[in-house]
């Protein structure tokens, strides 16, 4: 016989999430009317500390809220700014719509990767920027577009390239 309570099990994430982490996770919770679906609040807090989210946290992440690893998992990989390998300390997004495509964004991306001697989907050696492909940006008519981190930039032009990565230490 199974006996319900509304006591969460105690789970071990010891070392795995931080207590702000886990402070932060429960303010979210606390804001729907089921703890799974402050599932994308706690992918983001917890990538924000390495940049990504590792095996181990997703598995805390997930019994913290009550919900099966394969559901997290989907709903990690469904949205394309939630890592689930390491990335660089800047991360390029280069738009690759149709109306960056005809604005030169693919132009744009080889010089990228020439200039940063990796290819799409990769980090430089150093760790400093991770270059992706994004599907929009909703900066049509600013195109080609990229994003860096949380900077969203329009009307990118080849010549500008090595100034615009300087600003990214």
């Amino acid at each position: 016989m199974m006996i319900l309570t509304d006591k969460k099990p105690r789970v071990n994430v010891e070392g795995i999430l931080t207590s702000e982490e886990l402070h932060e996770i429960d303010h979210y919770m606390h804001h729907y009317p089921y703890p799974r679906a402050a599932c994308l609040d706690a992918l983001k807090i917890v990538q924000r500390r390495n940049g990504w989210v590792d095996d181990a946290q997703m598995n805390a992440i997930a019994q913290v809220l009550g919900m099966s690893l394969a559901d997290l998992e989907g709903v990690a990989t469904f949205y394309n700014r939630i890592y689930r390998r390491p990335v660089g300390r800047h991360v390029i997004l280069v738009c690759d719509s149709i109306a960056c495509f005809l604005m030169g964004a693919e132009s744009l991306t080889e010089a990228f990767q020439r200039e940063l001697g990796i290819q799409l989907g990769q980090t430089t050696a150093d760790g400093r920027f991770t270059l992706l492909p994004i599907c929009c940006l909703g900066n049509c008519d600013k195109g080609p577009t990229l994003m860096i981190d949380e900077d969203t930039h329009g009307l990118v032009e080849i010549s500008s390239i090595k100034t615009l990565l300087e600003k990214y230490v």
